[in-house]
């Protein structure tokens, strides 16, 4: 069966996003750095249909984490919109007419919604009847392929409790927030994990763990 592996950034206190995040400020306030290791590279920018882009460790890094994946899944506040009953004009997240996945993506949400086809390879598929379906379905889709969870801590925070995790990549940034997103609360405190990487970069530390069950 396929893996599902699930990997994020996050700060040394433990949050993959900031305080007040909202539709001007997705990640929330403070946290704009996140991500800037990851939008630096090679592989990044071949992932949004941009020329250039570092290489060296991590963009290594960010292509291993997406080598044989069929499919992704995501939570209802990452894919973006606003809380509630979907609004029109209907929203089509934050990354435009071709998204960086190139798989189907299944959103978790309480509001049903027809899929979104997007270029590139991405459709969005909108889940209302739990984690465990929007997971078959996903592995469906993938074919034989792995199965990306990529967030936000809500959504991880289930899959992580419910054992359906295989695998966790967290690349850590050496950044404080305070407040904000926590990723780790309610994810359940009986995983066993097994190290399988540890490799440190000055912008970033990424660990990679196996989840022993």
């Amino acid at each position: 069966m396929s893996k599902l592996r699930f990997n994020i950034t996050m700060t040394l206190d433990g949050y993959n996003g900031g305080p007040k995040q909202s539709l001007d400020q997705p990640l929330g306030e403070r946290a704009e750095r996140l991500h800037d290791w990851a939008i630096k590279v090679k592989t990044f920018h071949e992932m949004h249909g941009e020329p250039g882009g570092e290489r060296g460790p991590n963009d290594d890094v960010l292509r291993q984490t997406f080598d044989n994946i069929g499919a992704t899944i995501m939570g209802r506040n990452m894919f973006g919109g606003g809380p509630g009953p979907w609004r029109e004009p209907p929203w089509q997240g934050w990354w435009g007419e071709n998204p960086p996945y190139h798989t189907p993506v299944f959103i978790l949400t309480h509001h049903p919604r027809d899929p979104l086809v997007m270029q590139g390879d991405t459709t969005f598929h909108f889940v209302t009847d739990g984690i465990e379906s929007a997971l078959a379905q996903a592995r469906q889709a993938a074919a034989g392929k792995d199965v990306a969870l990529i967030g936000g801590a809500r959504a991880a925070q289930q899959y992580l409790a419910a054992g359906l995790v295989d695998e966790i990549e967290l690349h850590l940034v050496p950044m404080l927030l305070g407040a904000g997103e926590r990723l780790f609360d309610n994810a359940g405190l009986d995983l066993k994990l097994e190290p399988i990487r540890v490799i440190d970069t000055p912008e970033v530390t990424h660990l990679k763990y196996r989840i022993v069950k």
